[in-house]
């Protein structure tokens, strides 16, 4: 796994890989590589013991020309200003490729939320909620869970602005719960959409996903109902892993059974019914038919990507390959679905969300899983429309055309101000 990787830049070479088949200058194109503002805060909060603690904070908003802006918070050691720009104009580019009418944002607080209580956690959430407040809106800018962070925080970060502003908007945020204005179908969003991507595509490659292979790097919510969901399907789960290592099997796991002792025991490993472990990187180069990377950026760098044997990656985490990765895994004819289109069940869902809080109606599940496959499956087809007619290098390449089109001609229409 490579760290050295910075995922802004790679997000800007994505974008740089795509111009080549845009007929859009180099001074525009600027304009869609660099946020259109970035906080950052610092927050100073009280301890259980009563002593004070500071924490750095950030939030990007990249670009709002399809809408507001919409994306995840992180509680995570690793947050940096650059990971959240990357991710921000990831979520833009994310939203233009399945047309839901959303910008892109992304935030996130540099802390190790296992180290804290649930009280001192809702203090801090709750003081970078007051931070935000300025920026955030249902009409300006929408949070979301992303790593470590769930509809708790939703909930909390919903309620202080509600108190401050002296209002009810239940769509300032999303990924809430049910009974606080949360969507059907949200968490388990990001891995349908991941399913339906790898199921799309063996359909594309003539292929019968019943008789594939799936390993899955991350075992977090979007990992282990990707994998869930592509048993449901006939596949067979062989491999799983965590941030603690991981283990394989000469059979099938039952995904449930691997999450219920995960939860148990804080990881996959020494899960009985195991007939392996391995490391992270020993997963990745597994002889698997489907290999889901699923956990943080940059876990498949051009070293590791030599040794992939997989045939399709579902790329159900951001940034999971790095920019040279992606090139040895493009000879290798690997398909990759890249992860603006992959993972984007959960920002759809999330949409669909935004969409119910504003109407005051709300879904079935039912509803919201058949609006999601329409959605994930009509992009689908304009990646595969795109690679092919215009001869593409990569579907990724695919996707950042379509996706830079959009916006381009959401930015053209909108004009220039002042």
């Amino acid at each position: 796994m490579s760290n050295s990787v910075n995922p802004f830049e790679s997000l800007q070479e994505q974008i740089d890989d795509a111009s080549a088949s845009l007929d859009v200058g180099d001074d525009v194109l600027e304009g869609l590589k660099q946020p259109q503002r970035v906080l950052e805060m610092n927050l100073t909060v009280e301890m259980d013991d009563g002593s004070y603690e500071t924490f750095r904070a950030y939030r990007s908003q990249f670009n709002d020309a399809r809408g507001p802006y919409k994306g995840g918070i992180r509680y995570h050691p690793g947050v940096t200003r650059d990971e959240v720009k990357a991710l921000s104009g990831w979520m833009v580019y994310k939203c233009a490729t399945v047309g839901i009418p959303l910008g892109g944002g992304k935030g996130g607080i540099v802390i190790d939320p296992s180290e804290y209580s649930e009280s001192e956690l809702e203090r801090i959430t709750r003081a970078f909620a007051t931070e935000l407040r300025p920026l955030i809106g249902e009409d300006r800018d929408v949070p979301a869970p992303d790593v470590n962070t769930g509809q708790r925080e939703m909930n909390w970060i919903k309620d202080t602005y509600e108190t401050l502003e002296n209002t009810t908007e239940p769509g300032v945020v999303t990924g809430k719960s049910l009974t606080s204005g949360g969507s059907e179908g949200r968490v388990e969003a990001t891995g349908r959409s991941s399913m339906l991507v790898a199921r799309e595509a063996f359909e594309y490659l003539d292929r019968d996903i019943s008789e594939a292979t799936v390993a899955v790097q991350g075992y977090g919510n979007a990992g282990w109902i990707t994998a869930d969901l592509l048993e449901d399907l006939g596949a067979d789960v062989v491999a799983v892993s965590d941030s603690s290592g991981g283990v394989r099997t000469d059979d099938e796991f039952d995904p449930r059974a691997v999450k219920e002792h995960k939860r148990e025991t804080g990881s996959v490993v020494g899960y009985d019914g195991a007939d392996a472990e391995l490391t992270n990187d020993e997963l990745l180069t597994l002889d698997v038919d489907i290999l889901v990377p699923a956990a943080l950026e940059n876990a498949i760098d051009e070293e590791l990507a030599a040794d992939v044997s997989a045939d399709v990656i579902v790329e159900a985490a951001n940034g999971p390959l790095t920019p040279t990765a992606d090139d040895v895994l493009a000879e290798k004819d690997v398909l990759v679905i890249p992860d603006i289109l992959a993972n984007a069940g959960g920002v759809t869902v999330s949409y669909f969300e935004w969409v119910q809080n504003r109407t005051r109606e709300y879904w079935s599940e039912q509803r919201v899983n058949e609006k999601l496959e329409d959605v994930i499956v009509s992009a689908f087809d304009d990646l595969v429309t795109a690679y092919e007619d215009e001869d593409l290098a990569t579907l990724r390449v695919a996707a950042y055309v379509v996706a830079l089109r959009r916006v381009l001609v959401a930015s053209e229409e909108g004009g220039t101000w002042p």
